[in-house]
C-alpha cells in the first residue's frame, strides 16, 4: 500500500499533492467553524437547561413539609 502511494506521487509530481493537503486544510477549517458555532449553541442549551432545573429543584425544597425526611409514615 505504501509502495503504491510512492509510486503515485513520483508519477503525479507534487503540485497534486500540495493542492491535495490545501483543500484538505480548507475543509478542516471548514469543520472546524461549524463545530465552534454548533457547540456555542449547545452550551447556551445546557447553561438554560441547568437553570430551568436548579430553579425548579430550589421551587421545590422550599414547598416540601419541614418533617418530610423525620421518619413519618404516609
Amino acid at each position: 500500500m505504501f509502495r503504491a502511494i510512492l509510486k503515485w506521487l513520483r508519477e503525479n509530481g507534487g503540485q497534486d499533492v500540495s493542492e491535495y493537503c490545501l483543500l484538505t486544510a480548507l475543509v478542516a477549517l471548514i469543520a472546524l467553524g461549524i463545530f465552534w458555532h454548533i457547540s456555542g449553541g449547545m452550551n447556551a442549551l445546557w447553561g438554560s437547561s441547568n437553570t430551568t432545573l436548579n430553579n425548579a429543584g430550589t421551587a421545590a425544597s422550599s414547598t416540601a413539609p419541614s418533617n418530610a425526611g423525620a421518619g413519618a409514615r404516609p
